[in-house]
């Protein structure tokens, strides 16, 4: 059993691609807490879409090292734009981020309908790469990892009030646009760090599922946040030795990054038996000490 469970990770590519998903784990887990208590879950749809022509125009101007550094440049105008345009009273957060979305992404459709040669590279970066994570692209999401959190560990405390009362945020001179626009980068950032290995198709799932699978826990965010990257880390590596053996030891090519995301969903899928359990849990305790108390 034990061999089973350690052998995928003996070859060099497997062991990037789960040092990959640890460190995407503890990203994506702490950021969809704050996603999860914000509703920004369209925002990180909408932020997976706008990369786009970024990617493309880095693609052009570097080849496949300038889709990285081309996705960030886009990713940080998105983050931009958007903090500015729900700033207005007249413009709702809804109607900027479709606005947004369409524009963005039709600027990188239009990029590529004029060039063919590429194509099989972007598509790889919408659908990502898992198996072919590279030592650079491990210390790009390393250092994106550090950045964010600590991004999101020094205002925490003004993060989670602008997230529950943005008046009472607003009132006590905190610049809430400020913190929308970090959180705003913050959600680029891990668009941008895991398009390249899960794509941006799936990044949605480490943006929102985690949090998600730890809210069904606690309601505490500390709580929340732990479970959300010790449910990431251990689809990561679940999906990672499912893919693994279907496609060494039965033949069934099975797409790592698509196992990864389906892993956590069945995570989350178990924490929705927690709580209804817990409820049985307590009526039964409370049946024994009335027949207790009766006794």
């Amino acid at each position: 059993m034990r061999s089973v469970l350690v052998e995928p990770f003996t070859t060099p590519f497997m062991g990037r691609a789960l040092a990959e998903l640890l460190l995407l784990a503890l990203l994506a887990g702490v950021v969809s807490t704050f996603v999860l208590v914000r509703r920004l879950g369209f925002v990180a749809d909408t932020m997976t879409h706008t990369v786009f022509p970024g990617v493309v125009v880095g693609f052009l101007a570097g080849g496949a090292g300038g889709v990285f550094p081309g996705a960030l440049v886009a990713a940080a105008v998105t983050a931009v734009l958007l903090t500015l345009l729900t700033r207005s009273r007249r413009v709702t957060d809804d109607t900027a981020l479709a606005v947004l979305l369409a524009a963005m992404f039709a600027v990188g459709v239009i990029l590529v309908s004029r060039r063919s040669s590429y194509s099989a590279d972007l598509t790889a970066f919408l659908f990502g790469r898992l198996l072919a994570v590279t030592p650079t692209q491990l210390a790009q999401t390393a250092a994106v990892t550090g950045v964010v959190l600590l991004t999101l560990g020094l205002p925490a405390k003004e993060l989670r009030l602008r997230a529950f009362d943005p008046q009472t945020a607003a009132a006590m001179g905190y610049r809430v646009w400020l913190l929308d626009l970090l959180l705003n980068l913050s959600v680029a950032l891990v668009v941008v760090a895991a398009a390249q290995s899960v794509g941006t198709i799936l990044v949605v799932a480490l943006l929102v599922v985690p949090a998600a699978t730890g809210r069904l826990l606690s309601d505490r965010l500390a709580v929340i946040a732990a479970a959300g990257v010790v449910a990431a880390a251990a689809a990561g590596y679940a999906g990672l030795v499912v893919s693994y053996h279907a496609s060494v030891t039965y033949g069934l090519r099975l797409a790592s990054g698509a196992t990864v995301v389906l892993a956590l969903v069945a995570l989350y899928l178990l924490a929705l038996l927690v709580p209804p359990l817990r409820r049985l849990a307590g009526r039964v305790t409370h049946r024994r000490r009335h027949a207790d108390a009766v006794a």
